[in-house]
């Protein structure tokens, strides 16, 4: 992305409110850093964009991996990877520490089918993912909060893992997922993204 398209992002960040907000309890530079981020993300930690993760109270190990990785082009995923371009240790630790203090996502305001959830939830239990992510899915250290996040993103990151297009700097997903089918994995995503 060239100044330009950062320039756009900044800009976007702004007519959506991000930096204002971000004024209020960030220091001036690292908000301006942080708007482009929250242009897509969003500004209260939940994206409305289709297959752009919320970031909200995601664990600041987690998010600042995932910075590094793109920083150093070792997870590519545009916008993401030119946009971390620049950006120092010390900024990545900034970002992923405020993006740790946004609120949460919430959850669809759909309830979901109280079956399929059921059925779902103990399909997630058998595969060991409450002992990572917690049994809240809150995440912990450098394992991802997964409640209320996106479905649509949620399916396509386990689509990812499973087939090996998104490297992870530990194995265990691909371990975890190889045994699952892609009903099931339709399933994990319905449930994380509905966790009440």
């Amino acid at each position: 992305m060239g100044r330009g398209g950062k320039a756009g992002l900044i800009a976007a960040g702004w007519l959506a409110g991000a930096l204002p907000v971000l004024a209020d309890d960030l220091p001036e530079k690292l908000a301006e850093k942080l708007a482009p981020c929250l242009a897509c993300h969003g500004v209260e930690g939940q994206s409305i964009l289709e297959y752009v993760p919320s970031l909200g109270a995601q664990t600041a190990p987690y998010a600042l991996i995932q910075l590094f990785m793109f920083r150093e082009k070792m997870r590519v995923a545009e916008p993401m990877t030119e946009a971390a371009q620049g950006l120092s240790d010390g900024d990545l630790q900034a970002m992923s520490d405020a993006l740790a203090a946004q609120p949460p996502p919430k959850p669809p305001d759909d309830p979901g089918d109280p079956t399929r959830l059921e059925r779902a939830r103990a399909v997630t239990e058998q595969h060991r993912c409450n002992f990572c992510h917690r049994p809240d899915y809150s995440g912990q250290q450098s394992v991802p909060r997964l409640a209320d996040q996106r479905e649509d993103y949620l399916l396509k990151t386990l689509r990812e893992y499973k087939s090996g297009a998104r490297r992870a700097y530990e194995p265990i997903m691909v371990e975890v997922l190889q045994p699952t089918d892609d009903s099931q994995l339709i399933e994990f995503a319905y449930y994380l993204s509905h966790l009440r």
